[in-house]
């Protein structure tokens, strides 16, 4: 061997390859991920072409739309447990306790299978159960 270009044989090497477009590890800016995402996302268009014309395998780009609708339903999500606040305010199924002077309590409302309850304070305990065991059964 005569020279860093003869090949096994002495005879040279015949033909260059020159490779082109992106290298291995191509990093992607946020901007150009929505942007293949969003052409994804146009009437008509596949995932492949669309990946084929960004150099890209369809796997990373079907990958980017499910990071993309990931962290679109955990931006839109509650902050916390959706609980209803209790809101008091006077009665009008007992109009007496809002006009008497004395300080009284405010009964308390029970919506239980599409039944509203009122319960006046002092409510015989036993009554009210069976009440409500009443409309849990009705409701079954």
């Amino acid at each position: 061997m005569d020279s860093a270009t003869d090949d096994a044989k002495g005879i040279g090497y015949r033909r260059v390859e020159v490779l082109t477009g992106p290298g291995r590890r191509r990093s992607w800016s946020d901007d150009e991920k929505a942007r293949i995402d969003a052409e994804t996302a146009e009437p008509g268009a596949r995932v492949t072409d669309v990946a084929r014309r960004w150099q890209v395998s369809p796997q990373q780009v079907f990958d980017w739309c499910r990071q993309a609708r990931k962290a679109l339903s955990e931006a839109t999500a509650p902050a916390g447990p959706g609980f209803v606040p209790v809101v008091a305010e006077p009665s009008r199924a007992f109009p007496e306790a809002a006009t008497t002077g004395a300080r009284q309590p405010p009964p308390i409302e029970v919506n239980l299978a599409g039944a509203v309850l009122r319960i006046a304070p002092g409510t015989d305990e036993a009554l009210l159960t069976t009440v409500l065991s009443a409309v849990r059964i009705s409701a079954a």
